[in-house]
């Protein structure tokens, strides 16, 4: 889920989904995952010329990405979907200025305790042995493009670019997660936890662990189908009213008692705990893995004082 709270983003939304014809070429790309614009053209029943030009908005509204994959006439161009549902604040307006954005590797973690079923893998292979927590420590994990375990943390460091004169006013951290199951199994319900700075922020139950006979968009080949191989994009956002997840309420911890300031660390954790009613794993998809091509992103929005 994608929040979208500028002016300019709102309204390109709005000009994308206008057609019908636009939304009719969304649910194909969704059903397709990967089709490129001669397959668009003629399964709607449109030139190539009129798809391009329905591309465009598409694309302007970040719904659609676009990669290139050799074929039998060089390369080709594929459509993909980037976002299909949408959190829209029309009331807040954010100034670019005020804020600051970053996106930290999944692989870029600073401490860790994680326990079986788990491992680590690059976009090429694997990190060492499945169920090895040792290899978490390996050097290679600077490139990992995706990580499990079944029970246990991972923790982050936000960079703090705040200036004395400034104060944060939110942090949202968006992800593409699931639950770890043994193989692959959609229904495994698992209480996935999220701290900053050892304060606890809540906690969201993902449903299950996905793959099987559905591989990720950007999954790569070589992943064996019996592993999870995509998961859920999760907004988490900590405000003055409270922390959120794709804008539902998981706690009334907010941004204030945090105490952030532009001396201090930020620490983000996800994890497991051994006391979760449902303890079944996590799964943590970067780069080159699932259906978004994203890392962990974080956005800082802050006031001057």
């Amino acid at each position: 889920m994608k929040e979208i709270n500028s002016t300019e983003d709102i309204i390109n939304l709005c000009k994308a989904l206008i057609s019908p014809v636009r939304i009719q070429i969304l649910k194909l790309i969704a059903e397709k995952k990967r089709i490129n614009l001669n397959e668009i053209a003629s399964q709607i029943g449109l030139s190539n010329g009129a798809i391009t030009q329905h591309m465009k908005p598409l694309f302007d509204a970040d719904l659609i990405e676009f990669i290139y994959t050799s074929g039998k006439r060089g390369s080709q161009k594929i459509c993909i979907l980037k976002e299909h549902k949408f959190l829209i604040d029309i009331l807040t307006n954010i100034d670019k200025s005020c804020m600051y954005e970053i996106e930290i590797p999944i692989g870029n973690f600073t401490r860790y305790k994680v326990y079986p079923t788990c491992g680590i893998a690059t976009i090429n292979e694997l990190i060492g042995e499945v169920d090895e927590p040792r290899y978490f420590d390996a050097p290679e994990i600077k490139n990992a493009g995706i990580l499990w375990f079944t029970k246990g943390f991972i923790e982050y460091r936000i960079p703090n670019y705040l200036k004395n004169n400034q104060m944060i006013q939110e942090l949202q951290i968006s992800f593409e997660i699931s639950s770890e199951a043994p193989g692959v199994c959609p229904n495994w319900p698992s209480d996935i936890h999220f701290a900053i700075n050892n304060i606890e922020l809540g906690y969201w139950t993902s449903p299950g662990d996905f793959g099987g006979d559905v591989h990720g968009i950007f999954t790569p080949d070589w992943w064996d189908p019996n592993w999870n191989s995509y998961g859920l994009l999760k907004l988490l956002s900590i405000n003055k009213q409270g922390t959120f997840i794709d804008g539902g309420k998981i706690s009334d911890v907010n941004i204030d008692m945090l105490t952030i300031d532009s001396f201090s660390p930020i620490v983000f954790r996800i994890s497991v705990p051994d006391d979760a009613k449902n303890i079944g794993g996590l799964t943590l998809f970067g780069k080159g893995f699932g259906n978004y091509n994203q890392d962990i992103k974080v956005r800082t929005i802050f006031c001057e004082l």
